[in-house]
């Protein structure tokens, strides 16, 4: 057989396989009809409703771990009730059930004083605040030795002063204003206390001239009483500052009563040293409204006016 021939033989037909479809879940062959209704029609087996061995003890674990924590939990605030605790050195233990409807009683908290004492502050101090500050004094001796006081603060504070009370006293006559204006300047120059003066040379002699103003006061008011307490129409002066920032050095009344003593011959007697003055006196009631003494100092006022007012 010739080339050409072979050439035009019958080709063979080729046998095509069936091309696989692109479906949404992949390169794969869809199943026929044929076999989807063969499936339909296999019998199923049901599925026991039991729970596997694996199922229940996982259950019965868990379970277990659940109260064993809230036994765990219990235990531990029953612990923590029970437990001391200390406070300032004081060991105290919390009941473990509180009554429903128990309320504590509150425990009385600190008196409150005026700012300028505090929790450091001397006691003699703290006293001098409780019973003498403020209070309305008009008796003569005691209220020159006032103003001898206000005139040493530019020297020493309060509880110095306080602490030397009993000192000045011996020193000056018990504050007698007739004793100290008989004092020669050798007196006055033995006024000591643990070999140094009880004050300055210039105070010293301005307490002696001062004995003797408050004398020719006495003859033309009657008493140092009547002088000072005029300028406030005999009823102290309640000023009722809140805060200890509200309070003043000095004050109009003040500058108007330092100008008249010093026109009558006092020394020393500046508006500051009047103005604490007026305070320690009572004639101005200078405590917080929010100290215990401010009501009571004012309720002493009235008592004593209502006794003045009988008499």
């Amino acid at each position: 057989m010739s080339a050409l021939t072979k050439l035009r033989s019958p080709v063979k037909p080729m046998v095509v396989e069936p091309r696989a479809i692109l479906c949404s879940t992949g390169n794969r062959v869809k199943p026929s009809k044929t076999e989807i209704a063969a499936k339909k029609k296999k019998p199923q087996v049901a599925k026991s409703p039991a729970k596997s061995n694996f199922s229940a003890s996982t259950d019965d674990s868990s379970s277990t771990t659940s109260s064993s924590e809230r036994s765990s939990v219990k235990t531990a605030e029953s612990k923590k009730l029970i437990t001391p605790s200390k406070r300032n050195g004081s060991v105290t233990k919390h009941n473990s059930v509180a009554a429903a409807g128990d309320i504590l009683p509150e425990s009385p908290g600190p008196v409150k004083r005026c700012h300028w004492i505090t929790p450091n502050s001397d006691s003699i101090y703290v006293k001098f605040h409780d019973e003498e500050w403020g209070v309305p004094v008009r008796d003569d001796k005691k209220l020159f030795e006032l103003l001898v006081f206000s005139q040493a603060l530019a020297e020493f504070s309060w509880p110095s002063i306080l602490h030397k009370r009993d000192a000045f006293r011996k020193l000056f006559e018990d504050f007698d204003p007739l004793a100290i204006s008989e004092f020669t300047e050798k007196r006055l120059m033995s006024l000591k206390v643990n070999g140094c003066l009880v004050l300055s040379e210039q105070k010293l002699r301005a307490i002696v001239d001062n004995a003797k103003s408050v004398l020719k006061v006495k003859q033309e008011f009657g008493s140092f009483s009547n002088y000072c307490w005029r300028f406030v129409n005999h009823k102290p002066l309640r000023n009722g500052y809140r805060y200890g920032r509200q309070v003043p050095v000095k004050s109009p009344k003040a500058e108007y009563i330092s100008k008249d003593m010093m026109q009558r011959g006092f020394r020393c007697v500046g508006p500051t040293v009047i103005y604490s003055f007026l305070q320690v006196s009572g004639i101005v009631n200078d405590h917080l409204t929010t100290c215990f003494r401010y009501q009571e100092c004012n309720a002493e006022t009235e008592t004593e006016l209502d006794l003045h007012s009988i008499m």
